[in-house]
């Protein structure tokens, strides 16, 4: 497995338990990270974002919930709010990843960790957000949480 594609699996599982457990972002992130052995590069890329996802979290989600509106976000899948929060973040905030990498790393985390229909849901709604991408680049500069790791 890669190491940015480890570096994901990890953020993934680390937004999880925040997310579903509410433990505290910050030490969730520091176990994830000091029982894996991913190279420097890759545990700044998950650190960034588990990071990303909470700072940007309301611009995110609210994007979400405009072009998945029949999911209601707190009905949504756990695994499947966080791998579209990544997808989002990496492609549209961060302008990091390029969007067919995004959303095909997206649907592999979906197929791991997802139900049987998450792969088609999550590309359905990157699909979706892709001719979006600059108004949600500028929702987030306007719009931060300040809770980071």
């Amino acid at each position: 497995m890669k190491a940015r594609h480890q570096a994901r699996v990890l953020a993934l599982q680390a937004l999880y338990e925040i997310d579903c457990a509410h433990h505290l972002p910050g030490i969730v992130l520091e176990h994830r990270l000091a029982d894996s052995r991913l190279p420097a590069a890759s545990e700044e890329f998950c650190r960034s974002l588990v990071r990303g996802v909470i700072t940007h979290k309301d611009v995110l989600d609210s994007f979400i919930h405009n072009h998945a509106p029949e999911w209601p976000l707190e009905q949504m899948a756990y695994v499947d709010r966080n791998i579209l929060r990544m997808a989002i973040l990496e492609f549209a905030i961060e302008n990091s990843t390029p969007i067919k990498v995004a959303i095909n790393e997206a649907v592999e985390l979906a197929k791991l960790f997802g139900s049987d229909s998450a792969p088609r849901f999550v590309n359905g709604v990157l699909g979706a957000l892709v001719k979006h991408k600059d108004s949600i680049a500028q929702a987030a500069k306007t719009n931060t949480r300040e809770e980071e790791p």
